[in-house]
């Protein structure tokens, strides 16, 4: 069975030593909210996932591409 988490930004963050909540006040959004996009409960939007990207000094596609 495929893990539904995005494996990239899971590992970013915690590389990052950023937790759930850092990275959700960051991107102005609820805990839950983030925690929901991560596992893939939530749909990413294309201008939530250029947020997260910056965050991290990435492309979008650098850390979402491949597990599509």
């Amino acid at each position: 069975m495929q893990n539904k988490r995005f494996t990239k930004l899971y590992n970013l963050r915690i590389a990052n030593n950023y937790t759930c909540e850092d990275m959700a006040k960051l991107l102005n959004i609820s805990t839950s909210h983030y925690w929901q996009l991560e596992n893939r409960k939530r749909k990413l939007y294309y201008k939530t996932a250029l947020n997260i990207a910056t965050i991290f000094k990435k492309k979008p596609d650098e850390i979402f591409y491949e597990e599509y």
